[in-house]
């Protein structure tokens, strides 16, 4: 089995997509950290002063500003509602949500990257695992060889893993050591309130308790590399069942796009919570976001995500073992 999975990981190596997405990663945070310093310096000037309470304070008066308008959306309101509640709770206990550093940048680029950037990388590289093999004939070859099939397909998925976990590592290195040249490398220590529950339009702090910001950051890129490997373990199921990749990864595309618009429209749509891609923003259970459909737990889409992953290696295992190879 570890010379399958070594012989699997050269052929992802092989193939450079590993490196392509590395260097796409390696170009992006760079933009973002700069967009994230011209923001930080557009507040400092518009407010005259680099005090975090202050600047709180004036985005708490502008969500205040907005609530007035009695032409605002419900869903969008409840969010204003609950955000509201959360910046006046850390303006109370003197806590700053986003203190400048290299460790906060890693934080907010992990929260933004769950539901579509990440997973999107994650694609490209399980897209072919199976389909690309199966289309150009190798597959074959590789199932002369005196070993089971669900051997040979089982050392393809840890590959994935490994390759997983690759790229999850490169962007938390990556993201720490570029924005760090302008934010600075601390922060590892800063105090951060987790334990937010949602309950309609109100936010719940009874279980709200200060962590460490580096023991924070690990359990939000804890929470990435399970959605990266759940939404890599559907891209494999749809490579063993699609020979083309270019339908795989239009497949895969399709339904995480459509994931990151039905997030915002699926409020009133309660079966909706059973779909995969409506459960991948994990870390706002972390920071105490309105979910997208009332009465989703962490625990509830940990469930619904498991339930997916476990389904698409039955149905890969199952098919893989029982198609003719021709």
């Amino acid at each position: 089995m570890i010379n399958l999975v070594y012989n699997e990981q050269l052929k992802i190596f092989r193939k450079k997509r590993l490196f392509v997405i590395i260097l796409i990663i390696a170009i992006l945070v760079p933009i973002i950290t700069y967009a994230q310093y011209k923001q930080d310096k557009t507040a400092e000037k518009k407010l005259g002063t680099r005090d975090w309470r202050v600047q709180l304070q004036q985005e708490i008066v502008d969500i205040q500003n907005r609530l007035s308008s009695s032409q605002l959306p419900e869903d969008f309101a409840q969010y204003l509602k609950i955000k509201l509640t959360q910046e006046q709770y850390y303006l109370n206990h003197n806590i700053n949500p986003n203190s400048p550093g290299a460790p906060t940048f890693m934080r907010i680029f992990a929260e933004n990257a769950i539901d579509l950037l990440l997973p999107l990388l994650v694609m490209v590289v399980a897209a072919d695992l199976v389909s690309s093999e199966a289309s150009g004939g190798t597959i074959k070859l590789l199932l002369t060889r005196p070993v089971k099939r669900w051997k040979v397909l089982l050392s393809k998925y840890l590959a994935l893993l490994l390759a997983i976990s690759f790229i999850v590592l490169c962007v938390a290195i990556l993201s720490y050591a570029i924005s760090g040249i302008v934010f600075g490398y601390k922060g590892w220590n800063m105090p951060m309130l987790t334990g937010f529950v949602t309950k309609g339009e109100d936010l719940v702090t009874t279980h709200v308790h200060l962590i460490a910001q580096w023991e924070y950051i690990l359990m939000e890129f804890g929470l990435v590399w399970f959605v990266c490997v759940v939404v890599g373990t559907l891209t494999f199921m749809l490579s063993v069942l699609v020979r083309s990749t270019a339908a795989v990864m239009g497949i895969m595309l399709a339904a995480l796009i459509a994931g990151a618009i039905l997030v915002n429209m699926v409020s009133s749509w309660q079966s909706a919570k059973y779909l995969f891609m409506v459960n991948l923003q994990l870390t706002d259970y972390v920071n105490g976001t309105k979910p997208p459909i009332e009465g989703m737990t962490m625990g509830f889409s940990i469930t619904v995500l498991l339930v997916w992953m476990v389904a698409a290696l039955i149905v890969s295992f199952v098919v893989f073992n029982r198609r003719d190879v021709y």
